[in-house]
């Protein structure tokens, strides 16, 4: 018989001002909606934005959207086990709208997303900086291999899962010369994924810690020279613009990072003509992403560092604490609630 699942839990609620760490009632779930208990969330970088006022966010809420957890309780119809450990997607999508129908479930028409919703809404409990988060149908989840640690499989919920996304959209990478733009979680996961893939993987970022660590994930400093692949996380359209300049005959460049109004880039349509250049863009991911990132991480788990990226997670009441950008060496800060 399954346990009962609590009637309350602790949230540490977004206000604008700070955050507020307050009991929080559980709902009653609803068909094919999730209980989960929250064992670590990292936090992105996209929640720093959040909360320094350089990214407009559902206020009051609770933010967080990179997690792994326990099922603890499922409505009717949901497909997952009570006990499994499992990550589960940003986006939660419909499944019947016309942008899912034809595979693009992230920019689904009534897309709501894990982390970012109003706390005052009827999704109270969809971030991660809980001890408790309700996923509704439609969100993915993916189970952990038991090998993988929790402060590894977190970052896969968003960095990973979205590096797979551009990866995909990058193409076949074997053999190929690849500049990676920034080095940071996605950046360096990133370069870990492409080397895997048998690309010859270059790194520019303005801080040399970074580029320091990405030399232990299979990249190099960037020679300058022409590439075949050029991806972008850091959403600087100087960086766009420098990438694009190095782009060989056929070459493809992906933007991922360019995800608030920036400066606009200049285009000289015959060179992309000449050169059979191809331009794209990749936000958040699909669910076979998802999956994918776990099999990548945990493929990867004792060739590279990954768990060294994460700081010591700090207990709910002392999230404020965690909502900074990480040491030098470190990539991703984390809460065990």
């Amino acid at each position: 018989m399954d346990p009962i699942p609590p009637r309350v839990t602790m949230a540490a609620v977004w206000t604008g001002a700070g955050v507020d760490v307050r009991t929080v009632p559980i709902p009653a779930l609803g068909a094919g909606e999730v209980l989960v208990r929250v064992r670590l969330a990292t936090v992105c970088g996209s929640d720093l934005h959040t909360v320094t006022g350089r990214r407009p966010a559902a206020c009051p809420s609770v933010l967080g959207h990179e997690a792994v957890g326990d099922v603890v309780a499922a409505g009717p119809g949901a497909d997952i086990q009570v006990g499994q450990r499992v990550i589960w997607s940003v986006t939660v999508a419909c499944g019947e709208c016309p942008r899912c129908r034809s595979g693009l479930s992230a920019k689904c028409l009534s897309v709501r997303k894990v982390g970012h919703e109003p706390f005052d809404g009827d999704w109270a409990l969809s971030g991660s900086y809980a001890a408790h988060v309700v996923l509704p149908r439609g969100t993915t989840i993916a189970v952990v291999p038991d090998a993988l640690s929790d402060a590894v499989a977190a970052p896969a919920a968003c960095a990973t899962a979205t590096v797979m996304a551009t990866l995909e959209a990058a193409g076949e990478l074997g053999g190929l010369r690849v500049l990676i733009g920034g080095a940071g979680m996605l950046g360096l996961t990133a370069v870990a994924a492409c080397a895997d893939a048998g690309a010859d993987v270059q790194v520019v970022d303005r801080n040399a810690d970074r580029l320091a660590l990405a030399t232990q994930f299979g990249g190099r400093a960037s020679d300058g020279g022409p590439v075949d692949v050029a991806i972008d996380y850091t959403g600087s359209s100087a960086a766009v613009a420098d990438a694009l300049a190095r782009l060989d005959i056929g070459g493809t460049l992906v933007l991922a990072g360019s995800v608030t109004p920036g400066p606009p880039l200049a285009v000289d349509p015959e060179t992309v003509v000449r050169q059979w250049l191809t331009i794209t863009g990749v936000h958040n991911y699909e669910p076979r992403h998802l999956h994918r990132a776990v099999d990548f991480l945990d493929r990867t788990r004792e060739r590279h560092p990954w768990d060294a990226l994460v700081v010591a997670p700090v207990p709910l009441k002392q999230i404020a604490s965690a909502l900074h950008s990480p040491p030098p060496g470190k990539l991703r800060t984390a809460v065990c609630p």
